[in-house]
This record gives C-alpha cells, structure tokens and sequence, in this order.
C-alpha cells in the first residue's frame, strides 16, 4: 500500500460489498476505512472478518453519519432492497453533498443519467456540484456488455442495421431472494406479476443503457418496448436464493427495445435460467455466463464475452461487476464534480493487477 492510497469506504456487506472489500486489500493505491452494514448483528464486526478473512482493523458501523465523518474519499456503494432508489439516493445526496465521490453499483440508471427518473438526477447533480464531488455508476450488465461494450464494437463498423446484446446466464448461484423471486419473478406462479413484468420497468432498468448507445452513435429513439416472457420450472430446484417449485417461474427472458425509425435497433436481451436444461428453445450460448453482442451490418459482427471458467459464472460476474467500480475509483476521485458515465470518463483499466505487483 503506498502512502498516497485513496481512502475507501463501502456500504454495504453483500456480495458485492465483500468482493469490494477484497478487492480493496489487494490494492497498492487504496486502503479501507469503513464499512457500513445494515444488520445490527453486523456491528462491530471487523471488515475483513465480514468478508470471510483475516481482520483488517475497520470495524462495521450501521450508521452513514460515521462514514461521513470518517471523510474517505471515495464510497463503493452496493446496497440493495426493496427501496431501490428511493432509499439510495438519499444516500449519494448525502455523501456527495460532504464531498464525498462515490461509485455505485445498485443503480444501473444512472450509466446514462439523462435517460434515469429526472428528479433523482437532478438531486444527486446538485449534491455533486455542491460538494465537489463525483459519481460512478457501472457494472457488468447494465454498465460494460450491453452499452460500453457494444459501442466499443461498433468502432468496427461501416453501417449498422441493428445491435443486440445477450444475456445468456444461470441464475441459480445469486443468493439475493428480493431481486430474483419478487423482481424477476423466479419461483412464483405463473400467473404472479414480478416487478420486471409490469410496464416501464425494464425502461427504468435498461433504458439508459440503451440511450448510452444510441447517444454514442448520435440517433434519436422513438421510444423504448419491453417483452417479458417466462418457462415453467419442470422440477423442484434448491437455488442459493430459495426453492423453486415445479410448476412456478424457472426461465425468463426479457427484451428492452430502442426503436430507431420506427423498427428495433438497440436490443438488450436477458436469457435468464434457474437450470441450464430450461427453456431449450431460447438463445443458448456454448457454456453458461456469456454476453453475445450480434451487430447487424457492414460488416457484421459477434462478440461473446464469457465469464470466468464455467464453474461458477455467478460467483465471477459479481467479481466482474464489483471490479468494474473499484477500478474507476482513482479516475472518479480525479474526475470534476457531477454524474459521469463511460462516454466521458477514460478507460478505467485496474492499475496494476498482475501477480506479485500490487504492492
């Protein structure tokens, strides 16, 4: 750790929060200096302990007024619930508003804030400005495969008809019971409605980084569509977030849809399964955890990103999706006051990550 390390705080001890955390100990250039958790059996437990290691020395508070008054310089903010973003923007106002950058993974409307609910962009701007401080909001999906990714790959093309991005995952390794049974509707009857089932929400969602890519390539959407279809689950499954039930929801797959004179152009796409032998007759890939980009044409293109080994694709995208905003922090910290997205910061590539370096 070198004696210039930025001071980092997250919030909170999920599994992105402890990811953070081990993240943060392996860096030369950050060092950890709170940790906020919302279960009060949490309190006073050492970080690193939180996180499944040895202690670090930075004991969990369950109240924001600490993490404030310890001033880090930067908040890696991963809390989730039902709230959503009525209980985090009050938070970022807060933080911002004290001076403090933050990067956050438990917004994905603020990758492209223009497109997020107006008032809260207006709210955490203003903080931003008042405070001097910066904010990050990333991951793997929204935040990298469907938006930067995309753009990245059409530096490649002469003229594109449409772009659709793939998300072909098993969700039975994500633990988080609200997200998976009450949002996307795993492990429910059929006849249930999951939030990601009803009007606007996946515009709420994946709007944004749809408008990511039509802003980077300079087109106006004439609107945004949803699908939401879902499979059956053909047997009782035991998931990390719960039991699925024969009968119930155990395959979806959802469309958000930028309409571009008047046909589909952008398309982020989930194919998502709670056993990999569900729904065979939706886009499969060669092995569970890809993002497949398909750019339609001149020339066309197909990009698959695979995550991790195939092992454990959940467990290595919650890896990918934490790393994506630890290692933006230094250039956040270094950015101008205000809401940045991927268009206008550089590229936040990890600052020296390879083996037997890091100190």
């Amino acid at each position: 750790m070198g004696s210039g390390a930025l001071r980092i705080a997250v919030i909170a001890s999920g599994g992105i929060g402890t990811e953070a955390i081990r993240a943060i100990g392996r860096r030369h250039d950050l060092t950890l200096t709170g940790l906020w958790v919302h279960s009060p059996a949490k309190v006073g437990v050492d970080a690193g302990e939180l996180a499944g290691g040895a202690p670090v020395g930075v004991v969990a508070t369950g109240a924001l007024d600490d993490i404030i008054e310890a001033a880090p310089d930067c908040v890696v903010y991963a809390a989730s619930g039902p709230d959503l973003d009525a209980a985090a923007v009050p938070d970022y106002v807060r933080l911002l508003s004290a001076g403090i950058n933050v990067v956050t993974t438990s917004s994905p409307g603020l990758v492209f804030p223009d497109a997020w609910v107006p008032h809260y962009a207006e709210a955490v701007r203003a903080a931003s400005l008042k405070g001097g401080a910066s904010l990050y909001a990333s991951g793997l999906e929204p935040g990298f495969a469907g938006d930067q990714l995309a753009v990245l790959l059409s530096t490649l093309s002469s003229t594109i008809t449409s772009i659709r991005t793939q998300e072909i995952f098993d969700y039975s390794e994500y633990p988080n019971t609200f997200m998976m049974f009450d949002v996307f509707g795993f492990g429910r009857p059929m006849d249930y409605a999951p939030l990601m089932s009803l009007g606007g929400s996946q515009r709420f969602a994946w709007g944004p980084p749809v408008h990511f890519v039509a802003a980077a390539l300079g087109v106006e959407l004439d609107d945004i569509a949803e699908t939401y279809e879902r499979v059956e689950a053909p047997r009782k499954l035991e998931v990390a977030a719960g039991i699925i039930e024969e009968g119930t929801c155990g395959a979806i797959r959802m469309e958000t849809i930028g309409i571009v004179g008047g046909r589909p152009a952008i398309v982020i796409e989930h194919v998502n399964r709670m056993a990999v032998d569900i729904a065979p007759q939706w886009p499969v890939a060669a092995r569970d955890g890809t993002y497949r980009v398909v750019i339609e044409g001149t020339p066309s293109l197909t990009c698959e990103l695979t995550i991790g080994d195939g092992d454990s694709p959940g467990e290595d995208g919650m890896i990918a999706t934490t790393m994506r905003v630890v290692n933006a922090i230094p250039y956040v910290v270094a950015a101008p006051p205000g809401i940045h997205t991927a268009l206008d910061l550089p590229v936040t590539a990890p600052l020296r990550p390879f083996l037997g370096l890091q100190t």
